[in-house]
C-alpha cells in the first residue's frame, strides 16, 4: 500500500478515537476529538496532494477516499446524538437521530450506487455537488465540536446563568445546522442519482 492510500485508511482509525473522545466525554476530550478531525481533514489534503504530484493515483484511492470521509462525517454525527445538551430544563441530543438517519442513508444509498458501478468496471469519482455536501458537513462538525470545546472545556466553571444561556442559543445554532446540512446531503444524493441513473437502468455509466 503506498503512502496517499495508508493515509486514506489512516482516518478510519481517527474515526473511531474520534468517536471515543466524544462518547467519553472527560474534561478536554471534546477538544481533543476537534484536533483529531482537523487531523484527519490534513490526511484528507495530503493523501490527494501526494497522489496527484507523485502520479500516484490508483482505483483503490479513488474508491477509498470518499468512503473514509463518509466514515468520519458518520462517526461525528453519531456521536452528536449521544452528547446531551440541556434546553430550558429539558435534555436532549445536540442533533436528532432522525436528522443523522437522513445523512447516513444518502451515504448509504450513494456508496451502494458506486459499488454498483464498479462490478461493471467503473469507478465514480466524487462529483462537484458531492464535493459541496463534504464541505458543508465539515464546516457544521467543525462548528459544532468547536462549541462542544468552548462549552465543556474553557468556560468550565463559568457561572450557571451564562452556561444556560450558552446552551440555548447553542442547542438552536447545532440544530438548525445539522437541518440544512441534512437538506443539502438530500439534494446532493438525489442529482447524484439523476446524472447516474443510466446504472439505475441497467446499462453502463
Amino acid at each position: 500500500m503506498n503512502l496517499p492510500n495508508t493515509l486514506t485508511m489512516s482516518r478510519l482509525g481517527l474515526a473511531g478515537m474520534m468517536m471515543a473522545l466524544l462518547t467519553i466525554q472527560r474534561p478536554y476530550f471534546f477538544s481533543a476529538a476537534a484536533l483529531v478531525f482537523v487531523i484527519a481533514g490534513i490526511t484528507d489534503f495530503l493523501d490527494g496532494y501526494i497522489a496527484r504530484s507523485r502520479r500516484m493515483v490508483s482505483a483503490f484511492g479513488r474508491l477509498m477516499d470518499p468512503l473514509t470521509d463518509k466514515v468520519m462525517v458518520c462517526a461525528a454525527f453519531v456521536s452528536f446524538v449521544e452528547i446531551q445538551i440541556q434546553r430550558s430544563g429539558q435534555s436532549m441530543s445536540l442533533v436528532p437521530a432522525w436528522i443523522v438517519v437522513i445523512i447516513i442513508a444518502r451515504e448509504f444509498l450513494v456508496t451502494g450506487l458506486r459499488l454498483l458501478a464498479a462490478t461493471r468496471g467503473n469507478i465514480i469519482s466524487a462529483g462537484k455537488w458531492g464535493k459541496h455536501k463534504t464541505v458543508w458537513q465539515i464546516v457544521v462538525i467543525v462548528a459544532l465540536l468547536l462549541g462542544l470545546a468552548i462549552r465543556h472545556d474553557l468556560l468550565r466553571g463559568a457561572d450557571p446563568e451564562f452556561l444556560s444561556k450558552f446552551d440555548f442559543a447553542f442547542s438552536y445554532i447545532a440544530q438548525g445546522m445539522a437541518l440544512g446540512v441534512a437538506l443539502i446531503t438530500v439534494a446532493s444524493g438525489v442529482l447524484y442519482f439523476i446524472q447516474h441513473r443510466e446504472l439505475i437502468a441497467g446499462g453502463r455509466p
